[in-house]
């Protein structure tokens, strides 16, 4: 039974309780015609036994002599052949039987337990069981002229028994049968059919067995993962999740609201379209939060959330934008410094020693002056080393960076840290220096400034690349959208916006193509 596929095993329970429904209908039918039967012969036995009682001759011979009284069983048995009647028995005062199917039993004493009424004026009816069944009669009085009773007509039909009503309705049975098993078995297939397909033709072991996989694949993963049905109540809730919130136990089937009373992902099932890439709060928690409709035929049957804590993206966003450069920019550097005491080492060894020293003191004030004024006038050494990153990555694409000497920043705007700020600054110098990819005909120049005060905080990028092409102005900040063709991401500039929203800034593009971009972002400091 086991093995069987789940459209025969649907089947067979449909067909199984088709077949007991037909049965306990049956109970019902056989019961009610009993019932019908029985009331309906009651009726019977008591026409009969009032026909007999109201006979003028059964009344006048009666009370007549011994041959006269012998005369009430041959009418009596007419009657009871014409209304087919089992048996009819007349009994007068003292309970002889004047008539009895039986001739051997006329003459003899009744001794019914159930007769005594009648003799007291009372008709009714009644059922029992005798020889020949179970039979209902009923009794009746017979009364003569001066309203003075001389004796009992008792009338008697036997009830069928259950194979006789079988016998009767067999017909009605038979055709009950082959419908309701012809529909019922129908239905069943078509039923099982329904529920395989709705179930893509999968039998339980194989479900069974997909849930275990996706609980355990959704467990395994690095981001967490929540989802919820139409009536938001939890259906995934994985691991990483619950390790990221701080909750424990089982969180399935539970209202998503009672669980994260500030959630953002009931919204889906309203808006029903995705959110990506969205940066969200949740109590202390700063996450970046992918949310996404779950549909099935074009239906929207819930919603599911991936996100990571914001901590970690940042740290990758950072590796895309260059912090994870400083490590390549001291190598550069190292490189650089050694060619320089290669150079002063040779003009020793030539004699050469004023311009050695000469030599020395310039590259020592220019690396001073720029050192100085990154930790005077920049708060905060992520900003510095990336500044510091980028000049040495001009250098080695050719290309001068240069920062405009009255720039400040001494704090971030609200809302806003150091992590964003690399992001912001990172990808707008990484755009500088892709926009001279196939430019060796002018000098190649980057402009950054940042300028701030307790109003406004601004930062500004320029170069004098190729500048961005009229068509594209619009679609720089969307998603995915890239100048670059198939070496594009359509990442950096995205990040920028959203962070740029995040602080309620504003950005502005300036940009001429062949001449050169200027980015500017500019916050306010007094934003609560």
């Amino acid at each position: 039974m086991n093995r069987l596929p789940i459209r025969w095993k649907i089947t067979i329970l449909i067909f199984v309780i088709v077949s007991f429904s037909m049965l306990l209908s049956g109970v019902f039918i056989i019961s009610d015609f009993f019932h019908t039967k029985e009331e309906e012969l009651s009726q019977r036995a008591l026409l009969t036994a009032r026909t007999v009682s109201e006979l003028p001759e059964v009344k006048q011979h009666i009370v007549g002599p011994k041959q006269s009284r012998a005369l009430v069983n041959p009418i009596v048995e007419r009657v009871r052949v014409i209304h087919s009647a089992d048996y009819i028995v007349v009994l007068d005062m003292n309970k002889i039987r004047l008539s009895h199917p039986l001739p051997a039993m006329i003459g003899t004493v009744s001794r019914g337990a159930d007769e005594g009424p009648a003799f007291a004026e009372h008709t009714y009816t009644s059922k029992a069981r005798g020889e020949i069944g179970t039979v209902v009669r009923a009794f009746v009085p017979i009364m003569n002229r001066d309203h003075e009773q001389i004796g009992v007509t008792i009338a008697a039909y036997r009830l069928p028994t259950f194979w006789e009503a079988i016998d009767t309705l067999k017909e009605e049975i038979a055709m009950a049968v082959v419908l309701s098993l012809a529909a019922g078995g129908s239905g069943a297939w078509l039923l099982a059919s329904h529920i395989k397909r709705q179930m893509f033709e999968l039998e339980p072991h194989e479900i069974a067995k997909l849930l275990v996989e996706r609980t355990e694949a959704f467990n395994a993963m690095h981001e967490g993962v929540i989802a919820i049905d139409s009536n938001e109540n939890i259906t995934i809730f994985n691991d990483r999740a619950k390790q990221m919130l701080g909750i424990e136990g089982d969180m399935i089937g539970r209202p998503i609201r009672s669980v994260i009373p500030n959630t953002y992902l009931p919204e889906i099932l309203e808006v029903n379209k995705p959110i990506y890439n969205k940066e969200l709060q949740l109590g202390n928690l700063t996450i970046w939060s992918n949310r996404i409709p779950i549909k099935v035929n074009g239906k929207t049957v819930g919603a599911i959330a991936i996100f990571q804590d914001r901590t970690e993206v940042k740290r990758l966003a950072e590796e895309l934008t260059g912090v994870k450069a400083f490590v390549h920019a001291l190598r550069v550097q190292n490189h650089e410094y050694m060619n320089k005491l290669h150079t002063i080492a040779g003009l020793i060894q030539l004699g050469h020693v004023e311009k050695a020293l000469e030599y020395v003191f310039q590259v020592t004030e220019e690396q001073a002056e720029l050192t100085q004024f990154l930790s005077r006038h920049i708060k905060d050494e992520s900003i510095s080393g990336l500044l510091l990153s980028k000049i040495r990555r001009g250098k080695e694409l050719g290309i001068r960076v240069t920062i405009d000497r009255h720039s400040r920043l001494h704090r971030f705007p609200p809302r806003l840290d150091h992590h964003d700020f690399v992001i912001l600054l990172g990808n707008l110098i990484e755009n500088a220096f892709d926009a001279f990819q196939g430019i060796a005909d002018r000098e190649k120049e980057i402009y950054i400034s940042m300028e701030q005060n307790e109003e406004i905080c601004s930062l500004s990028v320029e170069d004098n690349g190729q500048g961005i092409a009229r068509e594209h102005i619009n679609h720089i900040f969307d998603e995915g959208f890239s100048t670059k063709g198939k070496n594009g991401r359509g990442i950096g500039l995205y990040l920028v916006k959203q962070i740029v929203e995040k602080g309620n800034g504003h950005i502005s593009v300036q940009s001429e193509e062949g001449k050169g971009t200027v980015f500017t972002i500019t916050f306010d400091m007094q934003l609560h």
